[in-house]
Protein backbone atom coordinates (compact mmCIF):
# COMPACT_ATOMS: atom_id res chain seq x y z
CA UNK A 1 0.00 0.00 0.00
CA UNK A 2 3.02 2.56 -0.39
CA UNK A 3 2.26 5.65 -1.90
CA UNK A 4 4.15 5.38 -5.94
CA UNK A 5 2.22 1.77 -6.13
CA UNK A 6 -0.84 3.45 -5.65
CA UNK A 7 -0.34 6.47 -7.59
CA UNK A 8 0.25 4.37 -10.47
CA UNK A 9 -3.00 2.46 -9.84
CA UNK A 10 -5.08 4.84 -9.11
CA UNK A 11 -5.08 8.35 -11.29
CA UNK A 12 -7.57 10.17 -9.58
CA UNK A 13 -5.16 11.63 -6.97
CA UNK A 14 -3.53 14.29 -9.36
CA UNK A 15 -6.25 15.85 -10.55
CA UNK A 16 -7.54 16.72 -7.31
CA UNK A 17 -5.50 20.50 -7.06
CA UNK A 18 -5.21 20.00 -2.70
CA UNK A 19 -3.38 16.66 -2.41
CA UNK A 20 -0.52 16.03 -4.75
CA UNK A 21 1.60 18.04 -2.79
CA UNK A 22 0.70 16.57 0.66
CA UNK A 23 0.96 13.10 -0.42
CA UNK A 24 4.32 14.02 -1.75
CA UNK A 25 5.50 15.73 1.19
CA UNK A 26 3.68 12.78 3.30
CA UNK A 27 6.27 10.12 1.90
CA UNK A 28 8.86 13.03 2.22
CA UNK A 29 8.42 12.72 5.79
CA UNK A 30 8.41 8.77 6.36
CA UNK A 31 11.42 8.45 4.29
CA UNK A 32 13.37 11.34 5.98
CA UNK A 33 12.30 9.52 9.10
CA UNK A 34 13.56 6.30 7.72
CA UNK A 35 17.07 7.81 5.97
CA UNK A 36 20.02 6.62 8.09
CA UNK A 37 22.37 8.36 6.12
CA UNK A 38 21.39 11.32 8.23
CA UNK A 39 22.10 11.85 12.00
CA UNK A 40 19.52 11.63 14.37
CA UNK A 41 19.59 15.58 14.90
CA UNK A 42 19.56 15.89 10.60
CA UNK A 43 16.31 13.82 10.88
CA UNK A 44 14.79 15.28 13.69
CA UNK A 45 15.01 19.24 12.43
CA UNK A 46 14.12 18.07 8.95
CA UNK A 47 11.15 15.61 9.81
CA UNK A 48 9.76 18.68 12.22
CA UNK A 49 9.78 21.07 9.53
CA UNK A 50 8.15 18.63 7.06
CA UNK A 51 5.23 18.29 9.41
CA UNK A 52 5.08 21.23 10.83
CA UNK A 53 4.08 22.57 7.81
CA UNK A 54 1.79 19.76 6.98
CA UNK A 55 0.09 20.27 10.50
CA UNK A 56 -0.31 23.92 10.06
CA UNK A 57 -1.77 23.38 6.61
CA UNK A 58 -4.81 21.40 8.64
CA UNK A 59 -4.59 22.94 11.87
CA UNK A 60 -4.77 26.70 11.85
CA UNK A 61 -8.04 26.76 9.41
CA UNK A 62 -9.64 23.96 11.61
CA UNK A 63 -8.88 25.58 14.49
CA UNK A 64 -10.08 28.61 12.76
CA UNK A 65 -13.63 26.91 12.29
CA UNK A 66 -13.87 25.53 15.57
CA UNK A 67 -12.96 28.72 17.43
CA UNK A 68 -15.49 30.93 15.11
CA UNK A 69 -18.59 28.32 15.46
CA UNK A 70 -17.99 28.41 19.22
CA UNK A 71 -17.93 32.12 19.46
CA UNK A 72 -21.06 31.76 17.67
CA UNK A 73 -22.54 30.08 20.81
CA UNK A 74 -20.17 32.62 23.21
CA UNK A 75 -21.87 35.65 21.72
CA UNK A 76 -25.38 34.90 22.29
CA UNK A 77 -24.63 33.85 25.40
CA UNK A 78 -22.98 37.18 25.70
CA UNK A 79 -26.13 39.03 24.31
CA UNK A 80 -28.34 37.06 26.70
CA UNK A 81 -26.07 37.71 29.81
CA UNK A 82 -26.25 41.33 29.04
CA UNK A 83 -30.19 41.13 29.58
CA UNK A 84 -29.69 39.90 33.53
CA UNK A 85 -28.50 37.87 35.71
CA UNK A 86 -31.16 35.40 35.20
CA UNK A 87 -30.64 35.24 31.70
CA UNK A 88 -26.79 34.24 31.91
CA UNK A 89 -27.91 31.84 34.52
CA UNK A 90 -30.64 30.65 31.95
CA UNK A 91 -28.64 30.36 28.58
CA UNK A 92 -25.19 28.81 30.58
CA UNK A 93 -27.83 25.80 31.93
CA UNK A 94 -29.67 25.67 28.20
CA UNK A 95 -26.11 25.90 26.47
CA UNK A 96 -24.08 24.02 28.95
CA UNK A 97 -26.52 21.53 30.17
CA UNK A 98 -28.59 20.76 27.12
CA UNK A 99 -27.06 21.94 24.15
CA UNK A 100 -23.82 20.63 24.95
CA UNK A 101 -25.20 16.65 24.94
CA UNK A 102 -26.31 17.19 21.49
CA UNK A 103 -23.26 18.73 20.20
CA UNK A 104 -21.10 15.86 22.41
CA UNK A 105 -23.75 13.30 20.56
CA UNK A 106 -23.52 14.60 17.04
CA UNK A 107 -19.97 15.41 16.69
CA UNK A 108 -19.04 11.71 18.61
CA UNK A 109 -21.03 10.17 15.64
CA UNK A 110 -19.88 12.40 12.96
CA UNK A 111 -16.23 11.02 14.30
CA UNK A 112 -16.61 7.75 12.74
CA UNK A 113 -16.38 9.64 9.69
CA UNK A 114 -13.43 11.31 10.60
CA UNK A 115 -11.70 7.20 11.25
CA UNK A 116 -13.11 5.40 7.89
CA UNK A 117 -12.62 9.27 5.25
CA UNK A 118 -9.25 9.77 6.96
CA UNK A 119 -7.56 5.84 6.23
CA UNK A 120 -9.48 5.82 3.20
CA UNK A 121 -8.38 8.70 1.39
CA UNK A 122 -4.90 7.63 2.27
CA UNK A 123 -5.40 4.48 0.82
CA UNK A 124 -6.79 6.24 -2.38
CA UNK A 125 -9.89 4.70 -2.23
CA UNK A 126 -11.96 8.22 -2.98
CA UNK A 127 -15.01 7.07 -3.89
CA UNK A 128 -15.96 5.64 -0.81
CA UNK A 129 -15.53 8.76 0.96
CA UNK A 130 -19.11 10.46 -0.48
CA UNK A 131 -21.01 7.07 0.77
CA UNK A 132 -19.33 7.28 4.60
CA UNK A 133 -20.55 11.41 4.30
CA UNK A 134 -24.08 10.13 3.57
CA UNK A 135 -24.18 6.93 6.03
CA UNK A 136 -23.45 9.23 8.74
CA UNK A 137 -25.79 12.37 7.79
CA UNK A 138 -28.87 8.98 7.69
CA UNK A 139 -28.06 8.35 10.84
CA UNK A 140 -27.20 11.39 12.96
CA UNK A 141 -30.70 12.61 11.43
CA UNK A 142 -32.43 9.43 13.13
CA UNK A 143 -30.53 10.55 16.22
CA UNK A 144 -31.52 14.05 16.05
CA UNK A 145 -34.87 13.07 16.56
CA UNK A 146 -35.00 10.95 19.32
CA UNK A 147 -32.57 13.84 20.82
CA UNK A 148 -35.42 16.44 20.00
CA UNK A 149 -37.71 14.97 22.53
CA UNK A 150 -35.29 15.77 25.32
CA UNK A 151 -35.30 19.79 24.16
CA UNK A 152 -39.07 19.53 24.22
CA UNK A 153 -39.27 18.01 27.72
CA UNK A 154 -35.98 19.90 28.89
CA UNK A 155 -38.22 22.36 31.36
CA UNK A 156 -39.21 18.83 33.69
CA UNK A 157 -36.07 17.59 32.67
CA UNK A 158 -34.14 20.51 34.35
CA UNK A 159 -36.68 20.43 37.71
CA UNK A 160 -36.19 17.30 37.88
CA UNK A 161 -32.74 17.28 38.56
CA UNK A 162 -33.04 19.81 40.94
CA UNK A 163 -32.55 22.95 39.27
CA UNK A 164 -34.17 26.58 40.16
CA UNK A 165 -38.04 27.04 39.03
CA UNK A 166 -36.82 30.44 37.43
CA UNK A 167 -33.80 29.09 36.09
CA UNK A 168 -35.08 25.85 34.53
CA UNK A 169 -38.13 28.16 32.90
CA UNK A 170 -36.05 30.37 31.29
CA UNK A 171 -32.87 28.10 30.22
CA UNK A 172 -36.47 25.68 28.84
CA UNK A 173 -37.64 28.72 26.41
CA UNK A 174 -33.77 29.34 25.31
CA UNK A 175 -33.48 25.23 24.38
CA UNK A 176 -36.95 25.46 22.46
CA UNK A 177 -35.15 27.83 20.02
CA UNK A 178 -32.10 25.12 19.53
CA UNK A 179 -34.50 22.71 17.97
CA UNK A 180 -33.54 23.41 14.73
CA UNK A 181 -29.84 23.56 15.49
CA UNK A 182 -29.86 19.54 16.42
CA UNK A 183 -30.37 18.75 12.88
CA UNK A 184 -28.25 21.84 11.16
CA UNK A 185 -25.42 19.30 13.54
CA UNK A 186 -26.65 16.19 11.91
CA UNK A 187 -25.35 17.63 8.46
CA UNK A 188 -22.41 19.53 9.21
CA UNK A 189 -20.21 17.30 11.25
CA UNK A 190 -19.97 14.58 8.60
CA UNK A 191 -19.65 17.06 5.91
CA UNK A 192 -16.82 18.81 8.01
CA UNK A 193 -14.78 15.48 8.36
CA UNK A 194 -15.49 14.41 4.83
CA UNK A 195 -13.83 17.61 3.93
CA UNK A 196 -11.04 17.42 6.78
CA UNK A 197 -9.94 13.90 5.80
CA UNK A 198 -8.89 15.42 2.62
CA UNK A 199 -7.02 18.47 3.96
CA UNK A 200 -10.11 20.93 2.64
CA UNK A 201 -10.70 22.73 5.61
CA UNK A 202 -10.04 26.38 4.44
CA UNK A 203 -13.12 26.70 2.58
CA UNK A 204 -15.29 26.13 5.80
CA UNK A 205 -12.89 28.61 7.40
CA UNK A 206 -14.24 31.54 5.02
CA UNK A 207 -17.76 30.50 5.37
CA UNK A 208 -17.61 30.34 9.30
CA UNK A 209 -15.77 33.66 9.27
CA UNK A 210 -18.65 35.29 7.36
CA UNK A 211 -21.50 33.16 8.88
CA UNK A 212 -20.09 34.83 12.10
CA UNK A 213 -20.61 38.37 11.28
CA UNK A 214 -24.30 37.75 9.89
CA UNK A 215 -25.04 35.88 13.44
CA UNK A 216 -23.62 39.03 15.56
CA UNK A 217 -25.50 41.46 13.20
CA UNK A 218 -29.09 39.24 13.50
CA UNK A 219 -28.36 38.79 17.13
CA UNK A 220 -28.44 42.04 18.09
CA UNK A 221 -31.25 43.17 16.12
CA UNK A 222 -33.32 40.50 17.25
CA UNK A 223 -32.43 40.56 20.82
CA UNK A 224 -32.28 44.24 22.07
CA UNK A 225 -34.32 45.91 19.00
CA UNK A 226 -37.21 43.36 18.22
CA UNK A 227 -36.95 42.84 21.66
CA UNK A 228 -37.04 38.56 21.50
CA UNK A 229 -34.69 37.27 24.41
CA UNK A 230 -33.88 34.55 24.81
CA UNK A 231 -35.86 32.74 22.36
CA UNK A 232 -34.70 35.04 19.93
CA UNK A 233 -30.98 34.29 20.81
CA UNK A 234 -31.57 30.86 20.05
CA UNK A 235 -33.22 30.92 16.92
CA UNK A 236 -30.71 33.25 15.27
CA UNK A 237 -28.10 30.74 16.64
CA UNK A 238 -29.84 27.88 14.60
CA UNK A 239 -30.26 29.98 11.61
CA UNK A 240 -26.32 30.51 11.23
CA UNK A 241 -25.73 27.09 11.74
CA UNK A 242 -27.89 26.29 9.10
CA UNK A 243 -26.57 28.81 7.00
CA UNK A 244 -22.82 27.20 7.49
CA UNK A 245 -24.50 23.51 6.16
CA UNK A 246 -26.04 25.15 3.17
CA UNK A 247 -22.99 27.02 2.30
CA UNK A 248 -20.16 24.00 2.86
CA UNK A 249 -22.53 21.37 0.96
CA UNK A 250 -22.59 23.83 -2.26
CA UNK A 251 -19.11 23.86 -2.18
CA UNK A 252 -18.90 19.65 -2.15
CA UNK A 253 -21.08 20.18 -5.06
CA UNK A 254 -19.16 22.69 -6.74
CA UNK A 255 -15.98 22.86 -6.09
CA UNK A 256 -13.63 20.61 -8.31
CA UNK A 257 -11.51 18.97 -5.33
CA UNK A 258 -14.46 17.04 -4.14
CA UNK A 259 -15.37 16.13 -7.84
CA UNK A 260 -13.78 11.91 -7.19
CA UNK A 261 -15.14 12.19 -3.33
CA UNK A 262 -18.55 13.21 -3.98
CA UNK A 263 -20.16 11.72 -6.92
CA UNK A 264 -23.76 12.54 -6.04
CA UNK A 265 -26.53 11.10 -3.87
CA UNK A 266 -26.34 7.06 -3.57
CA UNK A 267 -28.40 4.42 -2.42
CA UNK A 268 -25.93 2.42 -0.51
CA UNK A 269 -25.56 5.50 1.82
CA UNK A 270 -28.69 3.21 3.17
CA UNK A 271 -27.19 -0.12 2.99
CA UNK A 272 -24.72 -1.29 5.81
CA UNK A 273 -26.48 1.06 8.23
CA UNK A 274 -26.45 -1.30 11.21
CA UNK A 275 -22.14 -2.29 10.84
CA UNK A 276 -21.49 1.73 10.90
CA UNK A 277 -24.27 2.41 13.90
CA UNK A 278 -21.84 0.34 16.07
CA UNK A 279 -18.58 2.39 14.55
CA UNK A 280 -20.84 5.86 15.13
CA UNK A 281 -22.37 4.53 18.71
CA UNK A 282 -18.47 3.88 19.91
CA UNK A 283 -17.33 6.92 18.64
CA UNK A 284 -20.19 9.12 20.41
CA UNK A 285 -20.01 7.11 23.44
CA UNK A 286 -15.84 8.01 23.89
CA UNK A 287 -16.45 12.00 23.35
CA UNK A 288 -19.94 11.90 24.57
CA UNK A 289 -18.10 11.13 27.49
CA UNK A 290 -16.03 13.44 27.93
CA UNK A 291 -18.21 16.76 27.00
CA UNK A 292 -20.87 15.21 29.09
CA UNK A 293 -18.52 15.00 31.84
CA UNK A 294 -18.26 19.41 32.21
CA UNK A 295 -21.90 18.83 31.00
CA UNK A 296 -22.67 17.43 34.74
CA UNK A 297 -20.14 19.62 36.71
CA UNK A 298 -22.67 22.73 35.50
CA UNK A 299 -25.76 20.69 36.42
CA UNK A 300 -23.97 19.86 40.05
CA UNK A 301 -23.09 23.17 40.43
CA UNK A 302 -26.70 24.24 40.07
CA UNK A 303 -27.58 22.32 43.13
CA UNK A 304 -25.36 24.29 45.25
CA UNK A 305 -26.70 26.82 48.07
CA UNK A 306 -25.98 29.90 45.75
CA UNK A 307 -27.35 28.49 42.45
CA UNK A 308 -27.44 31.66 40.02
CA UNK A 309 -23.95 32.88 41.52
CA UNK A 310 -22.12 29.37 40.86
CA UNK A 311 -23.78 29.05 37.50
CA UNK A 312 -22.93 32.71 36.28
CA UNK A 313 -19.45 32.39 37.68
CA UNK A 314 -18.66 28.36 36.07
CA UNK A 315 -20.58 29.42 32.96
CA UNK A 316 -18.01 32.08 32.21
CA UNK A 317 -15.36 29.63 33.27
CA UNK A 318 -16.32 27.27 31.72
CA UNK A 319 -17.18 29.39 28.41
CA UNK A 320 -13.62 30.84 28.43
CA UNK A 321 -12.44 27.29 29.09
CA UNK A 322 -14.47 25.78 26.33
CA UNK A 323 -13.10 28.75 23.59
CA UNK A 324 -9.48 28.00 24.16
CA UNK A 325 -10.66 24.10 24.37
CA UNK A 326 -11.59 24.66 20.24
CA UNK A 327 -7.93 25.48 19.68
CA UNK A 328 -6.92 22.23 21.21
CA UNK A 329 -10.14 20.42 19.23
CA UNK A 330 -8.58 22.03 15.58
CA UNK A 331 -5.55 19.97 16.92
CA UNK A 332 -7.69 16.62 17.55
CA UNK A 333 -8.91 17.31 14.10
CA UNK A 334 -5.44 17.94 12.65
CA UNK A 335 -3.98 15.12 14.63
CA UNK A 336 -7.07 12.48 13.62
CA UNK A 337 -6.28 13.72 9.42
CA UNK A 338 -2.29 13.19 9.54
CA UNK A 339 -2.76 10.02 11.59
CA UNK A 340 -5.20 8.73 9.79
CA UNK A 341 -3.91 9.70 6.23
CA UNK A 342 -0.61 7.93 7.79
CA UNK A 343 -2.19 5.14 8.60
CA UNK A 344 -3.76 4.38 5.33
CA UNK A 345 -1.02 5.46 3.13
CA UNK A 346 1.10 2.88 4.92
CA UNK A 347 3.62 5.43 6.49
CA UNK A 348 3.93 3.97 10.64
CA UNK A 349 6.99 6.56 11.35
CA UNK A 350 5.50 9.22 9.81
CA UNK A 351 2.17 8.54 11.71
CA UNK A 352 3.82 8.32 14.71
CA UNK A 353 5.92 11.88 14.59
CA UNK A 354 3.23 13.05 13.59
CA UNK A 355 1.34 12.40 16.85
CA UNK A 356 4.64 14.10 18.93
CA UNK A 357 4.72 17.43 16.95
CA UNK A 358 0.61 17.95 17.50
CA UNK A 359 1.11 17.68 21.06
CA UNK A 360 4.05 19.95 21.27
CA UNK A 361 2.52 22.46 19.74
CA UNK A 362 -0.80 22.10 21.26
CA UNK A 363 0.67 22.28 24.66
CA UNK A 364 2.81 25.07 23.93
CA UNK A 365 -0.31 27.48 22.95
CA UNK A 366 -2.63 26.05 26.14
CA UNK A 367 0.41 27.23 28.32
CA UNK A 368 0.39 30.75 26.78
CA UNK A 369 -3.30 30.76 27.23
CA UNK A 370 -3.28 29.89 30.90
CA UNK A 371 -0.76 32.19 31.39
CA UNK A 372 -3.38 35.14 29.91
CA UNK A 373 -5.99 34.05 31.50
CA UNK A 374 -4.38 34.35 34.95
CA UNK A 375 -2.58 38.17 33.93
CA UNK A 376 -6.92 39.05 33.69
CA UNK A 377 -8.29 36.78 36.30
CA UNK A 378 -9.80 39.98 37.58
CA UNK A 379 -11.66 41.70 35.16
CA UNK A 380 -12.39 39.06 32.39
CA UNK A 381 -15.71 38.27 33.58
CA UNK A 382 -17.31 41.99 32.17
CA UNK A 383 -16.81 40.56 28.72
CA UNK A 384 -19.83 38.57 30.06
CA UNK A 385 -21.46 40.51 32.53
CA UNK A 386 -21.45 43.78 34.56
CA UNK A 387 -21.86 42.04 38.44
CA UNK A 388 -18.43 42.64 40.74
CA UNK A 389 -19.97 39.54 42.86
CA UNK A 390 -19.84 37.49 39.94
CA UNK A 391 -16.45 39.03 38.89
CA UNK A 392 -15.18 38.32 42.05
CA UNK A 393 -16.20 34.32 41.90
CA UNK A 394 -14.58 34.19 38.33
CA UNK A 395 -11.09 36.03 39.85
CA UNK A 396 -11.28 32.77 42.67
CA UNK A 397 -11.87 29.93 40.12
CA UNK A 398 -8.97 31.11 37.63
CA UNK A 399 -6.47 28.68 38.59
CA UNK A 400 -8.21 25.84 38.19
CA UNK A 401 -9.38 27.52 34.75
CA UNK A 402 -5.35 27.69 34.06
CA UNK A 403 -4.87 24.15 35.10
CA UNK A 404 -7.67 23.12 33.25
CA UNK A 405 -6.28 24.91 29.89
CA UNK A 406 -2.91 22.77 30.07
CA UNK A 407 -4.86 19.40 30.50
CA UNK A 408 -6.51 20.19 27.30
CA UNK A 409 -3.51 21.21 25.58
CA UNK A 410 -2.62 17.36 25.59
CA UNK A 411 -5.83 15.29 26.27
CA UNK A 412 -7.99 16.58 22.82
CA UNK A 413 -4.89 15.87 20.72
CA UNK A 414 -4.56 12.39 21.91
CA UNK A 415 -8.16 12.06 21.82
CA UNK A 416 -7.70 12.72 18.05
CA UNK A 417 -5.51 10.14 17.62
CA UNK A 418 -7.47 7.81 19.02
CA UNK A 419 -9.86 8.66 16.69
CA UNK A 420 -7.36 8.55 13.71
CA UNK A 421 -6.50 4.67 14.74
CA UNK A 422 -10.15 3.59 15.35
CA UNK A 423 -9.45 2.99 19.68
CA UNK A 424 -12.79 4.65 19.70
CA UNK A 425 -14.12 2.05 21.71
CA UNK A 426 -10.96 1.17 24.13
CA UNK A 427 -11.29 5.44 24.78
CA UNK A 428 -15.15 5.17 26.35
CA UNK A 429 -14.16 2.51 28.76
CA UNK A 430 -11.24 4.80 30.14
CA UNK A 431 -13.65 7.90 30.02
CA UNK A 432 -16.12 5.72 32.14
CA UNK A 433 -13.35 4.88 34.52
CA UNK A 434 -11.45 8.26 34.48
CA UNK A 435 -14.97 10.67 34.53
CA UNK A 436 -17.40 9.06 36.44
CA UNK A 437 -15.93 6.57 38.98
CA UNK A 438 -13.15 8.84 39.97
CA UNK A 439 -14.20 12.50 38.88
CA UNK A 440 -17.57 13.22 39.57
CA UNK A 441 -17.57 11.00 43.15
CA UNK A 442 -14.53 14.01 43.85
CA UNK A 443 -16.18 16.56 42.95
CA UNK A 444 -19.12 16.04 44.83
CA UNK A 445 -17.24 14.75 47.86
CA UNK A 446 -15.16 18.31 47.63
CA UNK A 447 -18.05 20.23 46.70
CA UNK A 448 -20.75 19.11 49.12
CA UNK A 449 -19.11 17.03 51.90
CA UNK A 450 -16.29 19.57 52.36
CA UNK A 451 -18.25 22.34 51.42
CA UNK A 452 -15.52 24.12 49.35
CA UNK A 453 -18.36 24.85 46.72
CA UNK A 454 -17.77 25.00 42.67
CA UNK A 455 -14.05 24.84 43.25
CA UNK A 456 -14.35 21.60 45.19
CA UNK A 457 -16.71 20.32 42.50
CA UNK A 458 -14.31 21.62 39.73
CA UNK A 459 -11.19 20.32 41.50
CA UNK A 460 -12.33 16.64 41.90
CA UNK A 461 -13.53 16.59 38.22
CA UNK A 462 -9.74 17.82 37.21
CA UNK A 463 -8.34 15.22 39.39
CA UNK A 464 -10.28 12.50 36.57
CA UNK A 465 -9.26 14.45 33.40
CA UNK A 466 -5.55 14.02 34.60
CA UNK A 467 -5.96 10.54 35.49
CA UNK A 468 -7.40 9.98 31.52
CA UNK A 469 -4.71 11.83 30.05
CA UNK A 470 -2.03 10.26 31.77
CA UNK A 471 -3.63 6.58 30.67
CA UNK A 472 -3.98 7.93 26.89
CA UNK A 473 0.09 9.26 26.76
CA UNK A 474 0.63 5.88 28.34
CA UNK A 475 -0.89 3.56 25.89
CA UNK A 476 0.13 6.34 22.51
CA UNK A 477 3.90 5.98 23.65
CA UNK A 478 3.57 2.46 23.97
CA UNK A 479 1.85 1.37 20.77
CA UNK A 480 3.05 -0.55 17.86
CA UNK A 481 2.87 2.01 14.65
CA UNK A 482 3.40 -0.93 12.29
CA UNK A 483 0.80 -3.06 13.76
CA UNK A 484 -1.67 -0.08 13.35
CA UNK A 485 -1.10 0.34 9.52
CA UNK A 486 -2.11 -3.36 9.07
CA UNK A 487 -5.41 -2.95 11.28
CA UNK A 488 -6.07 0.20 9.12
CA UNK A 489 -5.69 -1.78 6.00
CA UNK A 490 -7.66 -4.49 7.37
CA UNK A 491 -10.60 -2.25 8.56
CA UNK A 492 -10.93 -0.23 4.82
CA UNK A 493 -11.03 -3.92 3.44
CA UNK A 494 -14.09 -5.00 5.67
CA UNK A 495 -15.57 -1.88 5.13
CA UNK A 496 -15.23 -1.80 0.84
CA UNK A 497 -16.35 -5.42 1.15
CA UNK A 498 -19.24 -4.40 2.99
CA UNK A 499 -18.86 -6.03 5.93
CA UNK A 500 -19.57 -4.90 9.65
CA UNK A 501 -16.36 -3.13 11.06
CA UNK A 502 -14.11 -4.65 13.78
CA UNK A 503 -12.68 -2.15 16.29
CA UNK A 504 -10.57 -2.94 18.97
Amino acid sequence: MGSSEDSTQQPLLQPQHSNPKSEETSSELEDTLSDTSLSFFQRLGKATWIESKLLFHLAAPAVMVYMINYLMSMSTQIFSGHLGNLELAAASLGNTGIQVFAYGLMLGMGSAVETLCGQAFGAHKYDMLGIYLQRSAVLLTITGILVTIIYIFSKPILLLLGEAPDIASAAAIFVYGLIPQIFAYAINFPIQKFLQAQSIVAPSAYISTATLIVHLVLSWLVVYKFGLGLLGASLILSLSWWIIVIAQFVYIVKSDRCKYTWQGFSIQAFSGLPGFFKLSAASAVMLCLETWYFQILVLIAGLLENPELALDSLSVCMTISGYVFMISVGFNAAASVRVGNELGAGHPKSAAFSVVVVNVFSLIISVVAAIIIMAFRHVISYIFTEGETVAEAVSDLCPLLAFTLILNGIQPVLSGVAVGCGWQAFVAYVNIGCYYVVGIPLGVLFGFYFDFGAKGIWSGMIGGTTMQTLILIWVTFRTDWKKEVEEARKRLDVWEDKKEPVLK
